[in-house]
C-alpha cells in the first residue's frame, strides 16, 4: 500500500469528561505500542448539557493539541452554524435526519443527531480519497485484557488499512467487548437467571466459609446476555456461574454483599454476572458479511457520508441494527465485520456508574428506566419492520402493525416470565437470610424493588407500551419516517453538496 488511510476518529460525547479522558488516554497508549504512518486526527463532537462538562471535553482537545495531536471540537455554535450553511427550506427537510436547526434546545439531541452533525463537518474539512471516518463511543476503550495480563493486542490502524485496502469494503463495523452494547430493558431476564443460581448454589454454603465462587473468565457466546437473543438468531445459554471478583480471604457473606453491591450498575446497562469477551484472531481474516451495524464502532470511506444515521430525531435505539440492515440491502459484500472490538465500559472507574445515561432517572429511591425501555420496544418495532421492508414487502403501515403486535406479544412474555423470576429470587434471598440468622443486603433489597417498578404489570412504562393509542400513534410516526426515507436520502445528498461548496 503506497499511500497509508489518514483516520479522522469521531466520538459523540454528551457529560462524560473522565469517560471521554479514559478512551483518548487509551488511543495515547495505543499508538504508543503501534505507531501509525497515516495522520490519526480527532473529532469530539459535544452534545453535553452541563457547562462544566463542555468546558472539560474543551481542555482535554485543547491538552491535545499542545501535544501535537490534531483534533477538533464540534461545539454546539459550530454545529449550529453547519446548519446554517444549508438552505431554509433544505434545513426544514432534513429535520429527519439533523434535527430541528432552530430549536432554543441545543443538548442531548441524541447521538445520532450528533453523528449526523458531525458528517457535514466532515463533508466540508475532510474528503480525501485516502480518508477513513471511524465513529465509536465516548465510554470505549481501545483495550481488550486478556488472560495472559496484556492489554493492546490489536493494531488497529494496520489492521483497518489492510481490510480497506481491499477496494470491495465500503463500510466496516466492528463491536464492543466488556460491557453488553442493549439495554437493561432486555437484560433482566438473564440477570435474574444468573442470580437465583447463584442464590441456589449460596444456600448449600455456610456463611462463614472461605468463598467458592472464584471461578476463570468463562466464554461468553453472542447476545448471551439478551432476553430475546432467539429473535437476532442466538440460542439462549444456560445460567452462568456467578463468578466472585473480592480479592483476598472472605467468606460467603461477603462474597454476597459484593454481588449485590454490583447489582446498581445493571441499570447504566452493565450485567453483573455476563460480559463478552474477546476472542483473538487475524482481522482480516476474520473479515465477514455482515447486517448489523454498531454505532458505536464503525469506519466509512469518504463517500459513505451518504449513510446518515437513519431516523435519528425519534432517539429510539437500535439505530444501526436498522442503519445496518439498509446497508446490506444496497450494498452486499461490500458491508463487512470483523474481529476488531473495543471494550466497552459502561461504568467509569471513580463512580461505578456511568457519568450520563439518556433515559435512566435516578432521582428517586428507585431507579426508573421507563424513557429507555420505551425507545427500546419501538426501535425493536422500527429494526424488525425495516428487516422485512428491506425484504421486499411494500406497505409500510401493514408491516409496522403487524411487527409491532408481534413485539408487543414478545415483550409482555418477556415481562411475565421476569415478573415470576423476582419473585423466586425474593424468596429464596429470604430464606438463605433466614437460615445464616441474618438480613439480606440492603443493594439487593433495593435492585429488586427498582425491578418491580420497572416490570410489574402496573409499571408506567407497561401503562405506556400497553395504552392502544399511544402504540398506534408511534407506529404511525415510525411508518411516516420510513416513507420519507427515501426523500431524506435525496436531500441528504443535496445537503453535502451544499456543505463541500
Amino acid at each position: 500500500m503506497s499511500v497509508p488511510f489518514n483516520f479522522t476518529l469521531v466520538i459523540p460525547v454528551a457529560d462524560r469528561p473522565r469517560q471521554l479522558a479514559a478512551c483518548l488516554n487509551s488511543l495515547k497508549r495505543l499508538l504508543q505500542r503501534f505507531p501509525f504512518a497515516g495522520q490519526v486526527s480527532l473529532l469530539i463532537a459535544e452534545d453535553s448539557a452541563d457547562a462544566h462538562s463542555i468546558a472539560a471535553h474543551r481542555s482535554l482537545v485543547d491538552e491535545l493539541c499542545r501535544n501535537g495531536f490534531n483534533a477538533h471540537h464540534l461545539d454546539a455554535a459550530e454545529q449550529r452554524a453547519l446548519l446554517a450553511a444549508l438552505p431554509l427550506d433544505l434545513q426544514m427537510r432534513l429535520e429527519s435526519v439533523l434535527g430541528q436547526a432552530h430549536a432554543p434546545r441545543w443538548h442531548h439531541k441524541g447521538a445520532s443527531v450528533t453523528r449526523n452533525i458531525a458528517y457535514l463537518w466532515l463533508a466540508r474539512h475532510r474528503g480525501q480519497p485516502n480518508d477513513l471516518y471511524w465513529f465509536f463511543d465516548s465510554d470505549q476503550e481501545f483495550q481488550l485484557p486478556l488472560a495472559n495480563g496484556s492489554q493492546y493486542e490489536i493494531d488497529y490502524f494496520e489492521a483497518l488499512s489492510r481490510i480497506f485496502a481491499e477496494a470491495s469494503t465500503q463500510i466496516l463495523t466492528g463491536k464492543v467487548v466488556g460491557d453488553p452494547p442493549v439495554s437493561p430493558a432486555v437484560m433482566a431476564g438473564t440477570l435474574l437467571d444468573d442470580l437465583t443460581a447463584f442464590v441456589t448454589e449460596l444456600s448449600e454454603q455456610t456463611m462463614l466459609a472461605p468463598c467458592a465462587f472464584h471461578l476463570p473468565p468463562a466464554p461468553t457466546p453472542n447476545a448471551a446476555y439478551h432476553d430475546m437473543a432467539d429473535l437476532f438468531g442466538f440460542a439462549k445459554p444456560t445460567p452462568f456461574r456467578y463468578a466472585c471478583e473480592l480479592p483476598g480471604a472472605h467468606d460467603h457473606r461477603a462474597c454476597l454483599d459484593a454481588a449485590a453491591h454490583r447489582l446498581a450498575a445493571f441499570f447504566d446497562g452493565v450485567h453483573p454476572t455476563r460480559s463478552t469477551t474477546y476472542e483473538p484472531s487475524d482481522p482480516l481474516a476474520s473479515k465477514a458479511p455482515a447486517r448489523t451495524l454498531y454505532t458505536g464502532n464503525f469506519v466509512i470511506r469518504a463517500d459513505g457520508l451518504r449513510w446518515f444515521i437513519p431516523f435519528a430525531p425519534l432517539r429510539l435505539r437500535m439505530a444501526g441494527p436498522t442503519l445496518g440492515r439498509i446497508i446490506q440491502a444496497e450494498i452486499g459484500a461490500g458491508f463487512v465485520t470483523a474481529n476488531l472490538p473495543m471494550l466497552h465500559r459502561r461504568a467509569e472507574s471513580e463512580s461505578g456508574a456511568s457519568e450520563f445515561r439518556y433515559g435512566i432517572n435516578k432521582e428517586s429511591e428507585l431507579v426508573d428506566i421507563s424513557n429507555e425501555f420505551e425507545r427500546q420496544y419501538f426501535g425493536d418495532v422500527m429494526l424488525f419492520a425495516m428487516a422485512r421492508l428491506t425484504r421486499g414487502e411494500a406497505d409500510t403501515p401493514a408491516v409496522v402493525t403487524a411487527v409491532e403486535a408481534g413485539i408487543q406479544t414478545r415483550y409482555r412474555q418477556m415481562q411475565h416470565s421476569v415478573c415470576i423470576k423476582i419473585k423466586r429470587l425474593s424468596e429464596q434471598l429470604e430464606a438463605i437470610c433466614h437460615a445464616w440468622g441474618t438480613a439480606p443486603p440492603p443493594a439487593f433489597a433495593a435492585f429488586l424493588a427498582s425491578l418491580r417498578h420497572n416490570f410489574e404489570h402496573d409499571a408506567p412504562v407497561w401503562q405506556r407500551i400497553g395504552d392502544p393509542d399511544i402504540r398506534a400513534a408511534r407506529c404511525a410516526e415510525i411508518g411516516a419516517a420510513i416513507d420519507r426515507y427515501a426523500q431524506a436520502c435525496c436531500d441528504w445528498k443535496t445537503a453535502l453538496e451544499e456543505i463541500r461548496s
